[in-house]
C-alpha cells in the first residue's frame, strides 16, 4: 500500500482532500483555457515566418501530437481520477521519483507562466489605459483570480468556463467570416481564393525543414492540454466528463489552429503575415482590418487580454493542484495538502501564489536576465512533462491494456508517434536560432539536478516512497469528496 498523506482515514477527517464539483463543460474548458491563447492570436506570425504557407502542415502536426498527448493523459484519467492526474499515475506506472519529478517540473512551468500572463494582463490593459502604471492592472488581475481560486473550485470553473468560451466565440466567428471571403466573398470583396498559398515561392517557400524548424514554435501553442488529467480529480462524473471533454478538445485545437492558419494565409501573403510584432499586426488584425470592421485592433486586444487572464487563471489552478499532491504524498511539505471546508487546497494555492508574485515582479521589475532565465525553464519543463506523460503511458498500457472505458486511438504505437514528435520538437530547437535552447538545457540541469538532492533528501527522512494504490486512492477521494 502506498504512503500517501491526505488519503487515509484520520487525514481525511482533517480535510486534506478535493471537492468534485466540476461540471462537464467546465472541464472541457478548462483544459482549453491554456492551449486555446495568445500563441494563436499572436503567436502564429512566428510560425509563418519560419515555414511560410507550410505553416499550415506544421500546426496540422502539432495538433495530432497535442491531441495525442491529452488522449493519452485522458485515458488513464479515466481509469485513475486521482489527485496529481498523471503526475501521480506515473508514481504508480514508471516509479516515485518520476511522479515526484514530472509534478515538481510542472510546478515550475505553471508558476512562471501564470506571471508571464498576469504581466502580458497588464500590458494589455496598457492599450487602453497607457498612462496607469502596469503594476496597478497586474496586481489587480493578481487579486481577482487568487480570490475567486479560493472561494471553491466551482467559482474557478466558471470563470475559466466564460473566459474560455470568449475566445472559442472569437475564433469561430473568424473562421466563419474567413471561409466566406476565400471561398464565396462579401459585399465589396471578392473571393480571395487560394492563390497566396503557393504565390511568393510557392507553398514550402523555405524547403520541406521549414515545417520541422518551425514546430519549435509551434508546439509551445499547445501548451495545457495535458490538464484535463488534473481537473479529473474535481469532476462530478470523471469518467463521463474526460472522456468526451478530451473528444471534443481534440476537434476543437486541430479545427482551430488548422483553419485559423489556412484562412489567414489565403487571405493575407505569408510575407505579410510573418511581419507581425505588434498586435496591430497580428495576422487576425489584418483580415478584420481587411473587411473594413471598426476598432479591429480593440477587439482582438479584448481577445488576447481574455486568452492571458485565462491562461493565469488556468496556470494557478494546475501548479496548486500539483502542489497539493506532492504534499499528500510527502514529497512536498505535508501542510501544503491541507484543504478548507470546500475542498480547496488553500495552502498549496497561497504557496503557488507566492511564486507566482515572485515571477510576476522581477517581469515587471527587469530585475537581470532572472525573469528570462525562468521562462527557459518553463520550455524545457513542459517537454519534459509530456515526454513522461507519454513514457506512463506506455508502462499503462502494457499493464492495464483496455481497462478505461476510454482509449487512444492506435494505443502504445500512437503514443510512440507522438512522442518521437515532441523529441524532434526539442531538437528543432537547436535549428531555430533565438530559441533559448542552450539556456533551457543549462536551466534545466541545475533544477532537476537540485530537485533530484530533494527527493533523495525526502525519501531518506520518510523512509523511502512506495508506488501508490491508485484504486484505494480513489476510492478514499471518493469518500471524502462525498463527506464535503
Amino acid at each position: 500500500m502506498s504512503k500517501l498523506q491526505g488519503n487515509t482515514p484520520a487525514q481525511s477527517e482533517k480535510n486534506d482532500s478535493l471537492n468534485r464539483s466540476l461540471s462537464h463543460g467546465q472541464l472541457t474548458m478548462i483544459a482549453m483555457g491554456l492551449a486555446l491563447g495568445t500563441g494563436l492570436f499572436l503567436g502564429s506570425s512566428s510560425a509563418i515566418k519560419i515555414a511560410g504557407p507550410g505553416a499550415i502542415l506544421s500546426y496540422a502536426i502539432g495538433s495530432m501530437i497535442a491531441a495525442t498527448i491529452a488522449a493519452c493523459a485522458g485515458e488513464m484519467s479515466v481509469r485513475h481520477p486521482v489527485q496529481g492526474g498523471f503526475g501521480t499515475i506515473a508514481s504508480r506506472y514508471l516509479n516515485p521519483f518520476s511522479g515526484y519529478l514530472t509534478r515538481w517540473a510542472y510546478w515550475a512551468c505553471t508558476v512562471p507562466l501564470a506571471g508571464a500572463e498576469l504581466v502580458a494582463v497588464g500590458h494589455y490593459m496598457a492599450y487602453w489605459f497607457p498612462d496607469v502604471p502596469l503594476a496597478v492592472f497586474v496586481a489587480l488581475f493578481g487579486a481577482i483570480i487568487l480570490v475567486l481560486n479560493l472561494v471553491s473550485v466551482k467559482s474557478f470553473g466558471a470563470l475559466e468556463f466564460m473566459l474560455s468560451s470568449i475566445k472559442v466565440s472569437a475564433v469561430i466567428v473568424f473562421m466563419v467570416i474567413g471561409v466566406l471571403l476565400v471561398f464565396v466573398g462579401l459585399p465589396g470583396h471578392a473571393a480571395a481564393g487560394t492563390a497566396n498559398l503557393v504565390n511568393d515561392g510557392g507553398f514550402l517557400p523555405n524547403g520541406p525543414a521549414s515545417i520541422w524548424i518551425s514546430m519549435a514554435v509551434v508546439m509551445f501553442s499547445f501548451g495545457g492540454v495535458e490538464m484535463i488529467s488534473l481537473s479529473a480529480a474535481e469532476a462530478k462524473d470523471p469518467a463521463r466528463s474526460v472522456a468526451t471533454s478530451v473528444k471534443a478538445m481534440i476537434w476543437r485545437l486541430s479545427t482551430f489552429y488548422v483553419v485559423s492558419m489556412a484562412i489567414i494565409l489565403c487571405l493575407v501573403p505569408w510575407q505579410t503575415a510573418a511581419q507581425n510584432s505588434e498586435l496591430t499586426e497580428s495576422p487576425f488584425v489584418l483580415v478584420f482590418s481587411e473587411l473594413g470592421i471598426p476598432f479591429a485592433a480593440d477587439i482582438m486586444n479584448f481577445v488576447v487580454l481574455v486568452a492571458a487572464l485565462s491562461g493565469a487563471n488556468a496556470s494557478l489552478y494546475a501548479a496548486t493542484r500539483l502542489l497539493h499532491a506532492l504534499g499528500s504524498d510527502r514529497m512536498a511539505p505535508a501542510v501544503a495538502a491541507r484543504t478548507s471546508s470546500r475542498g480547496v487546497p488553500v495552502v498549496a494555492l497561497l504557496i503557488s501564489f507566492t511564486g507566482v508574485v515572485v515571477a510576476t515582479v522581477m517581469a515587471v521589475a527587469k530585475i537581470g536576465d532572472i525573469f528570462a532565465l525562468l521562462m527557459a525553464l518553463v520550455t524545457l519543463c513542459i517537454l519534459i512533462v509530456w515526454i513522461m506523460i507519454l513514457l506512463t503511458y506506455q508502462a499503462y498500457k502494457k499493464d492495464q491494456k483496455d481497462a478505461s472505458s476510454f482509449t487512444v486511438l492506435g494505443g502504445r504505437v500512437t503514443a510512440g508517434l507522438a512522442l518521437a514528435g515532441v523529441l524532434a520538437t526539442l531538437a528543432a530547437m537547436f535549428m531555430l536560432p533565438g530559441s533559448g535552447v542552450q539556456e533551457s538545457i543549462m536551466v534545466g540541469i541545475v533544477f532537476f539536478v537540485l530537485i533530484s538532492i530533494g527527493y533523495a533528501i525526502s525519501s531518506k527522512v520518510q523512509g523511502g516512497y512506495e508506488r501508490p494504490d491508485l484504486d484505494a486512492m480513489h476510492a478514499d477521494e471518493n469518500t471524502s469528496a462525498a463527506q464535503h
